[in-house]
């Protein structure tokens, strides 16, 4: 599986550390445990197209929002999260 990094590229998957599922809404800080062990633990296992965290740990470190068909692997788009989203790489 490659990922193209908006930063580096295309990478191979090695390069990027899987950060969980994009659709959740996480609690906020100071909610209780509850809130958080649902954030984290319970979902669906969805088919097909999916949006997903990844961070490009052995790259420039950004944290990517990918789109990964869970049935192929496929790669879709991906876009650069937080505080760099928006702006072309340098």
């Amino acid at each position: 599986m490659r990922i193209v990094c908006p930063v580096c590229g295309e990478r191979s998957v090695a390069e990027f550390a899987y950060g969980g599922d994009a659709t959740v809404v996480r609690p906020a800080l100071d909610a209780p445990v509850e809130a958080w062990t649902s954030a984290v633990y319970d979902r669906a296992n969805p088919h097909g197209a999916h949006w997903e965290f990844w961070q490009h740990v052995l790259g420039c470190r950004s944290w990517l929002k990918v789109e990964r068909d869970t049935a192929t692997h496929r790669i879709g788009p991906v876009a650069l999260v937080g505080r760099f989203a928006g702006r072309e790489p340098a």
